[in-house]
């Protein structure tokens, strides 16, 4: 059949399921029908990637015949994964039974039969054999700037980050002052910071190409950028005009390198619990509280930092987001600030700007430093980012993908057993050709996310989309590259032992993978109302 076909039978069944769950939250509240919420935010999200990867093909992006093929790939797996089982975890899965909708799936599996029931056993080989003779399937976006970006960022990486991230990683070193600002001297930090303070105001599809090149050479490249993106972000859209005169141009050069300062100890995604306390006093304000897992505390010369200073006033509406200048740190002494001391949290991975767990202890802050000057606004100006936080996160996540793929397929051609290179046999061409296919689904989600961003329209739920199978993409195309490289892949001088490290932080970061699936479950059938 054809695929657009396909496409409208899975919509009809993603209609069938959102149906079904709005029955039962009428009943109950979404907390208790999580299997079936977040089971419906898989249905979501497997047809939302299959429209994205037939726009790619129909647009004419998708332009040689490696394309068609991954296409067809992708929609066998995606339906067949809606009429058998979608993995929401490595243990979890969700079925139709789940929510009721075994006629809805069989209808769709009749629907679909020609696609099902045919054997693609050489579809996947040949998809593997043209990775093996060197051939991508298309990236361009038929924009010649679009274009030169990537190759820009794909030669700075190949050139400064892949030959190095290694032995950073294996140091635990912080990526290179020299690196930071050639990364700045290519505007890195300033992508959607607007002109007239100094960024270069491009689109979040140029954020998501600048990000997934310079992951794709290490993850705390890629990152490297969010903190920027988050500050950016933030005082472009609530800061006073002195506010964005003073710290935007600094941002985008790089001169300040800021770092975002919102998760406590016992509190994660419940922003709401925060306690971390600034009050007025003196000439400006005193921060007293506990922090973790911030990232890049130590080397940042500006702190987004939230913080309740309402504490009459629950949950939410207490808190406020504030713009905390520091000293920078050095390896002697990495929080020379008074009333701000740090511990560094050893990681797996995700290394390049160390993580840290902070104590303010009466620090002071300028008079100044309340983001917008209006007290009670910082978890509605933290919740503004976090649509780009997570498309930005997704893109980080494809990168880690392709970088994936890469080692696994230059270790499949070059390592030989009985006689001949691994790459030739099914089980390893395999995992090569539909971790190809998962790169590309996740690569498409994420940019039309962010094409969605750049409308101007609310897209909490195609951002969220993109994170969460971005995330699981990069974890699948790490776990199946490290099999590929058998033994030596859990060597820790092969760079595959980072890559797994490296993604397995992208199912929890930005949102965890449960909480993303929370998020869009809820906005889906909010929308229906």
């Amino acid at each position: 059949m054809d695929l657009r076909s396909a496409l409208q039978a899975a919509d009809a069944y993603r209609a069938a399921a959102a149906d079904a769950l709005a029955a039962r939250l009428a009943a109950r509240p979404i907390d208790h029908e999580q299997r079936a919420a977040h089971g419906f935010a898989w249905v979501a999200t497997t047809v939302a990637a299959l429209e994205a990867v037939q726009g790619w093909v129909e647009s004419g992006r998708g332009a040689n015949p490696l394309d068609a093929r991954i296409a067809t790939l992708a929609f066998a797996e995606g339906i067949g994964q809606l009429v058998g089982g979608l993995p929401m975890g490595q243990n979890e899965m969700f079925r139709p039974v789940d929510l009721g909708i075994g006629a809805a799936a069989r209808t769709l599996a009749e629907s679909c039969a020609d696609l099902l029931d045919t054997d693609l056993a050489a579809v996947r080989a040949e998809v593997a054999a043209a990775l093996a003779d060197g051939h991508w399937p298309s990236e361009t976006l038929h924009d010649a700037d679009l274009d030169a970006i990537r190759d820009q960022f794909r030669r700075f990486t190949d050139a400064e980050i892949i030959p190095h991230a290694h032995g950073w990683h294996l140091a635990n070193d912080l990526i290179p002052d020299a690196t930071v600002r050639a990364m700045a001297d290519l505007g890195t930090f300033g992508v959607c910071i607007p002109e007239a303070f100094g960024g270069l105001g491009l689109s979040k599809l140029v954020m998501c190409i600048v990000t997934e090149e310079l992951s794709r050479g290490w993850i705390g490249a890629g990152s490297l950028g969010t903190r920027s993106e988050i500050a950016g972000e933030l005082i472009a859209m609530g800061g006073t005009a002195e506010q964005k005169v003073e710290w935007l141009p600094k941002i985008a050069s790089g001169a300040v390198l800021p770092t975002a300062v919102f998760t406590e100890p016992d509190v994660g995604s419940d922003l709401g619990a925060l306690q971390t306390r600034a009050r007025r006093g003196g000439d400006g304000w005193i921060i007293d509280g506990a922090k973790t897992w911030i990232t890049h505390a130590a080397r940042s010369d500006l702190m987004t930092l939230l913080a309740r200073t309402l504490p009459d006033a629950k949950g939410y509406a207490g808190l406020s987001m504030l713009l905390v200048p520091k000293p920078r740190g050095s390896e002697a002494d990495p929080f020379p600030a008074d009333g701000m001391t740090g511990s560094e949290i050893e990681v797996l991975g995700y290394r390049g700007m160390r993580e840290y767990a902070l104590q303010f202890d009466a620090m002071a802050a300028p008079a100044d430093a309340l983001l917008g000057g209006e007290e009670g606004q910082g978890f509605k100006q933290l919740m503004r980012t976090f649509e780009g936080a997570r498309i930005q996160t997704a893109a980080r996540a494809v990168g880690v993908a392709r970088r994936a793929l890469e080692l696994g397929l230059d270790y499949a051609l070059n390592r030989k057993q009985f006689g001949k290179a691994i790459v030739h046999f099914p089980r390893v061409a395999d995992k090569l050709a539909m971790g190809l296919v998962d790169f590309v689904k996740a690569r498409e989600l994420s940019y039309a996310a962010a094409r969605a961003k750049d409308s101007g329209k609310r897209c909490d739920i195609e951002a969220g989309m993109a994170k969460l199978l971005a995330a699981r993409a990069a974890w699948s195309n790490a776990d199946a590259s490290l099999q590929i490289h058998g033994g030596n892949g859990y060597a820790l001088e092969y760079e595959i032992s980072r890559i797994l490290c490296d993604a397995r932080i992208l199912n929890i970061f930005e949102g965890a993978a449960e909480i993303q699936a929370q998020v869009i479950a809820r906005g889906l059938v909010e929308r229906r109302n």
